[in-house]
């Protein structure tokens, strides 16, 4: 069976939810002998190599003939700009596996991408249409009104023009139904838990960047506004200025911008002057398995998501997770976590205290990483997706 996958940046996954998604799925579809094909951006490629390079990715070696762990990437062109980048890519790779890779199913990932799921029902009836909804994508405050609109008929086109809808959370799944009279499946984001066991504990990363176990908290994320790193930043202000038990604690923010340049500028005017709030810039690999297992506690004080895998990845690795009080991140958190009221810093402050003053840190942790491991694992959820692929 030929299965296309739309709407990712590119694979391997350097940093998003979606790429980190559709290459986990992918990569055991091809392995159980689905031929996949991944629809990638020239440009992702071309902006990461070099740190692909430092990750110990490999760069370009590792992506032989434009193959990655057998799934093949088709590089296709699109127009980088915020709002033109994903729809031209979409549109262009919808014409290509209709007329060129002629698939069983096209699998498009993001409600944007989404909106352009009614051409292969109207060229190619005979090709089945899947579409994960990942997020609400018009609630994020990077996107303008013309942009927003598209969104939202993105989140229509999902619901009534795929053959199947996935979505990641039981949130989002509830809103199609109550949005869009639609039942839908819900497949989970997932993560790896058991190559966490055999991670070496590797000190460059923190020597790097003047960290000490256990003496920082960390936020790992695309350095945009509705991810709330800057209620982050002035709670850990707060923290800091209202406790001196707190004058040896950093803060490291492992991102960088996603077309948002301007708001990335703002973060650092508003930890400008405090040594102790750290950029790294985006990390993958084995420096932020590192930065994971030697943090303190890993904070999300995000104001929406779909459902996040950093969180997914944070308890993974045993630690306990201070997440805003969000509906998909209380799906994940609610029993194994810490919550806070969504943008409300001196609650954030508080929460903060509150969880580092715990003496049972660690046995938390450990019942995150086995809450995750039993009900967010890959094998899992590519079972169910192959479920929904042969039954369609």
């Amino acid at each position: 069976m030929k299965i296309t996958m739309i709407g990712q940046k590119g694979i391997p996954a350097i940093y998003g939810g979606i790429e980190r998604h559709v290459e986990e799925l992918a990569t055991r579809l091809a392995g159980c002998g689905f031929e996949v094909f991944a629809y990638c951006r020239p440009w992702y490629f071309d902006e990461n190599h070099e740190f692909r390079l430092r990750q110990g990715y490999g760069g370009q070696a590792r992506i032989k003939n434009h193959e990655y762990k057998g799934i093949k990437l088709i590089l296709l062109p699109s127009i980088k700009t915020k709002n033109l980048d994903a729809i031209t890519h979409t549109f262009i790779s919808t014409l290509h596996a209709i007329f060129v890779v002629k698939p069983d199913i096209i699998h498009y990932h993001g409600v944007g991408p989404s909106l352009l799921s009614w051409i292969p029902k109207l060229l190619a009836p005979k090709i089945k249409v899947i579409s994960t909804f990942h997020c609400i994508d018009r609630k994020h405050q990077k996107w303008g009104f013309i942009a927003r609109l598209s969104l939202r008929m993105g989140e229509w086109a999902a619901c009534h023009f795929a053959d199947k809808t996935i979505t990641v959370s039981k949130t989002l799944k509830q809103y199609c139904s109550e949005a869009y009279d639609k039942d839908v499946l819900y497949i989970p984001n997932g993560v790896n838990v058991e190559e966490k066991n055999s991670v070496v504990k590797r000190a460059e990363i923190l020597k790097k960047f003047g960290l000490k176990k256990e003496k920082y908290l960390l936020m790992v994320s695309r350095l945009v506004r509705h991810k709330g790193a800057h209620y982050l930043i002035q709670a850990f202000h707060d923290l800091k200025k209202n406790d001196k038990e707190f004058s040896d604690l950093k803060l490291v923010i492992a991102g960088d911008s996603a077309f948002t340049d301007s708001y990335v500028k703002e973060l650092k005017r508003l930890a400008k002057g405090n040594k102790d709030i750290i950029f790294t810039g985006f990390q993958s690999g084995k420096p932020l398995e590192n930065l994971f297992l030697n943090s303190l506690v890993v904070v999300q004080p995000s104001e929406s998501e779909g459902l996040p895998i950093a969180v997914l990845e944070a308890m993974s690795y045993g630690k306990v997770v201070i997440a805003s009080d969000i509906p998909e991140n209380m799906e994940i958190i609610k029993k194994h976590g810490i919550s806070f009221e969504n943008k409300n810093i001196q609650d954030l402050m508080v929460k903060i205290s509150d969880t580092i003053a715990m003496n049972d840190l660690k046995k938390r942790g450990e019942l995150a990483k086995q809450f995750v491991k039993k009900n967010f694992n890959w094998e899992g959820i590519t079972k169910k997706t192959k479920e929904v692929y042969l039954g369609i």
